[in-house]
């Protein structure tokens, strides 16, 4: 129940950090980093315990 909680809450972090883009029309490089963590996170979970791949 939690991973997937888990899982929704970082995948939406995720999305957020990776497609933001400040009114200047760029990509602020916290955003992307910070998504892109969220992201190792987010699958990481999903993979290892939530679907027992490895």
């Amino acid at each position: 129940m939690w991973d997937v909680i888990f899982v929704i809450v970082t995948a939406g972090i995720a999305w957020h950090g990776l497609t933001y883009r400040s009114a200047d029309g760029d990509r602020p490089i916290g955003h992307l980093l910070f998504g892109s963590i969220a992201l190792l996170f987010c699958l990481r979970v999903l993979f290892v315990d939530i679907l027992d791949v490895m």
